[in-house]
């Protein structure tokens, strides 16, 4: 917009010269003008991803036109793509590129053909009621274009859809369009007009939050299979071509699919486990057939950023969830608890279970939400679709002695046990989830569940540090796998090389999610590392570790 506004005034200020326009023609002018003004523009604001898109947009088609080409759309659109594709290879990995560049496709495969042949002669001027109708109708065929044939492409990138988008950017466009940005350009001579575009802008915002807090305002779904994808873009390519109706009515049972993707579940006595890659912190999550449990909530990584945000969220929706049945928190530690504020703000929590102190922030924020909650301690035993639950530690005398001592010695330990056997007939699956326990926390728990302690899948207690994972402890549990979930390089040293020795000597490989990333177990009990089944190129394949040379030795 700003390009064609510095274009046209400096093609009109070109066209008041007697000399310019012999060196050089008014429209030319006009459209390198336009150009350099962008790009001023541009570095002005930043010069970020979307900036450099639209100068690189910008400048393909002044370059067409200085050189006489006379190119279809559909052409420039492409020529325009392959631009910014070569100048910005990583552009083809952000959904903006393919929503603006699909945008703009749509919009040009969905005119209607001409009629026919324009007759001879002046055509008469429309009168000025006609001329805005028009417009309207133009401006709103252009909305309904983008809107539904972008829905689909939507669903793809980010699961959701805005269900009010439509009445929104009837209001925001024209708005920001025709006033808030000449008032915001204008304002660079007369600065109080600055203040009045704040004006314009904070109350666009208050009807944007009004609408946006709407119940149904937002339509969630879970990532689709590729099928359902195929189907889906294909129906929003349907919905706006210039067809026939019959024809256009298709794209409705193909964007069912999308709109509602298959979602498998475990069946009864079975549940998968998700660890999360989400750094330096823990956080799993435990699904049944018809159950959800969250045992912790990940870091916090900046005062405005933390894995519940950043990873979580993003990561249960796209499994299709809509509500946590049971948030566990095991203890206060704000690797383990710093995406919990947004957990609890971004999808309904059913209950919640802590060794949090009272007082504690998070208590107050879930009471305020409504939110049941309950210590967890030892003992406590439920059965969710076939599937067992207990809570091994903390011991409610230790619970209420040592809340506000050491965190780490109340942590809550949780052991998963299916019921339905594993792949292949095997035992059925099971897995201890064991927060920062230290050796003393260990200790007792061989002590009072000794052989039951063993599970299939252990989370390594304390991230790998020297001051778990105790021999005694391992050899009770008897793994089968073991995870570690530490950060990249951690700043504690986690996973410690002698902790890993421990797991080694039992002939186990733990995964670590700085190696592999997420570890995801499956239904029946096979588990695998995101990263080693789909990775990426940018993905760093460390090396195998070298072996630890025998004691007295170099």
């Amino acid at each position: 917009m700003f390009a064609w506004l510095a274009g046209a005034l400096i093609g009109w200020l070109w066209r008041r010269s007697a000399r310019a326009p012999l060196w050089l023609p008014a429209p030319q002018a006009a459209r390198w003008g336009g150009l350099v003004c962008a790009a001023a523009y541009a570095l002005l604001a930043g010069w970020g991803v979307p900036a450099q898109r639209t100068v690189g947009m910008i400048a393909v088609v002044v370059l067409l036109r200085t050189a006489g080409a006379r190119w279809p759309l559909h052409a420039v659109l492409l020529a325009v793509a392959l631009a910014v594709a070569m100048g910005d290879p990583w552009a083809l990995l952000q959904p903006g590129f393919w929503l603006s560049f699909v945008a703009v496709a749509l919009l040009v495969a969905s005119e209607p053909a001409q009629a026919g042949p324009v007759a001879a002669g002046p055509e008469p001027a429309a009168p000025w009621r006609s001329a805005v109708f028009q417009a309207l109708r133009g401006g709103l065929r252009t909305q309904a274009v983008a809107t539904v044939g972008l829905a689909p492409l939507t669903l793809v990138f980010f699961q959701q859809l805005s269900l009010v988008g439509f009445a929104a950017n009837l209001v925001a466009i024209p708005l920001v369009t025709l006033i808030v940005v000449p008032l915001a350009m204008a304002g660079v001579l007369l600065p109080p007009l600055w203040a009045l575009a704040a004006a314009f802008v904070e109350g666009l915002m208050v009807l944007l939050q009004a609408m946006a807090a709407w119940p149904w305002a937002l339509w969630q779904t879970a990532a689709a299979p590729p099928w359902a994808l195929t189907c889906g873009l294909l129906a929003g390519a349907l919905a706006v071509l210039p067809l026939p109706p019959w024809q256009r009515w298709l794209a409705l049972p193909l964007l069912l699919p999308l709109l509602w993707p298959p979602v498998p579940r475990p069946g009864p006595g079975q549940f998968e486990l998700v660890a999360a890659d989400v750094g330096q912190g823990t956080a799993v999550l435990v699904r049944t057939q018809h159950h959800l449990l969250v045992y912790d909530a990940g870091p916090a990584y900046t005062p405005e950023a933390d894995a519940g945000s950043r990873v979580l969220l993003p990561l249960l929706r796209a499994r299709g969830e809509h509500r946590i049945d049971l948030l566990m928190l095991s203890h206060r530690d704000t690797d383990h608890t710093g995406g919990a504020a947004a957990l609890l703000a971004g999808l309904p929590v059913r209950a919640l279970a802590s060794s949090l102190e009272g007082g504690h922030p998070l208590l107050a924020n879930a009471a305020a939400r409504r939110v049941p909650q309950r210590a967890c301690t030892a003992g406590q035993r439920w059965v969710w679709d076939g599937v067992q639950f207990d809570v091994l530690h903390p011991p409610a005398e230790a619970l209420a002695a040592e809340r506000r001592g050491k965190p780490n010695t109340v942590s809550c330990v949780l052991r998963v046990q299916a019921t339905a056997p594993a792949l292949g007939g095997g035992p059925p699956p099971s897995v201890l989830l064991t927060g920062d326990i230290e050796a003393a926390q260990e200790a007792a728990l061989v002590q009072q569940h000794g052989a039951a302690l063993a599970s299939r899948l252990l989370l390594v207690p304390h991230h790998g540090s020297k001051t778990s994972s105790m021999p005694a402890f391992l050899q009770a549990v008897q793994p089968a796998q073991a995870v570690v979930q530490a950060a990249y390089r951690s700043r504690y040293g986690h996973p410690a090389p002698d902790v890993m020795a421990r797991y080694e000597a039992l002939g186990l490989q733990p995964l670590r999610s700085d190696r592999c990333g997420a570890y995801v177990q499956a239904a029946d009990g096979s588990g695998c590392c995101v990263r080693e089944v789909s990775r990426r190129y940018w993905h760093h394949a460390p090396a195998a570790p070298h072996p630890v040379p025998p004691a007295g030795r170099p």
